[in-house]
């Protein structure tokens, strides 16, 4: 495991890639996801590939990355994306994410002027609710996978309140409809949590230049291995587009 010291933060990585290539592309797992999940891995492993650095990373708080869960928030989230941005000289960034992931790629890509392309797997731009009541003792108690697949065996998590809280004081969608950048979008015709019309509204919100890509999958697409595949690939196509010489 790798620690990257950022100005705020202490973040575990899994990365690949040449760190002198002038390109970087940044994985960001779902709510309370880990960067060791098998489709985080195989998405740094195929970027890489393409010659980008390419890395993913447990968000403030969680999983392997030092600190309190009271760390983990949309706002230290979104301020761990750009320092890490900034850590590595500010290049030409690929901002890539499945579910609370991609929302955050939805949110930081707009703002930050080195993000030139934003993928956002199975996710929406909200806004962000919550019912207070659905709470236990002040904390939502979730479980979580053990990486890369083990359904068997789960973590723990107490998020408390102030994840909620933090998480209405974002627009994602005021930023994202005026953004210009290439995006690209997935939905799962099978999921239950992103329903395919959230990602549909999402992209019929947004300025072109956009894609949209339908997945014959459930939300937890990192549980078959042939969706990841085609993820990467779509990916790949989208990122090869010359979208410059389309305007």
């Amino acid at each position: 495991m790798e620690i990257l010291k950022t100005k705020s933060f202490e973040l575990a990585v899994y990365s690949r890639g040449d760190k002198t290539s002038s390109k970087l592309a940044i994985l960001l797992p779902g709510q309370l996801d880990t960067k060791d999940y098998a489709h985080m891995t195989s998405h740094v492993d195929y970027l890489s590939n393409k010659g980008y650095f390419a890395f993913s990373f447990d968000p403030p708080g969680t999983w392997e990355s030092p600190g309190s869960i009271d760390l983990y928030t949309m706002t230290n989230y979104l301020k761990a994306i750009n320092e890490l941005i900034d850590l590595f000289g500010n290049k030409p960034t690929i901002l890539m994410g499945h579910s609370r992931g991609g929302s955050m790629a939805m949110l930081a890509g707009p703002s930050n002027e080195y993000v030139t392309h934003i993928i956002a797997v199975m996710s929406h731009a909200g806004p962000s609710e919550f019912d207070e009541s659905k709470l236990t003792d002040g904390v939502k108690i979730s479980y979580r996978d053990m990486p890369p697949n083990d359904m068997e065996n789960k973590k723990r998590f107490d998020l408390p309140l102030n994840y909620f809280e933090d998480a209405t004081k974002h627009n994602i969608l005021d930023g994202l409809k005026e953004c210009s950048k290439p995006k690209l979008f997935f939905y799962g015709t099978k999921d239950i949590l992103v329903e395919p019309e959230d990602v549909k509204t999402t992209y019929r919100a947004v300025l072109e230049p956009k894609i949209i890509h339908e997945l014959n999958s459930e939300h937890d697409y990192r549980r078959h291995e042939d969706i990841i595949v085609e993820v990467n690939n779509v990916v790949g196509k989208f990122l090869d587009k010359d979208f410059k010489s389309l305007n």
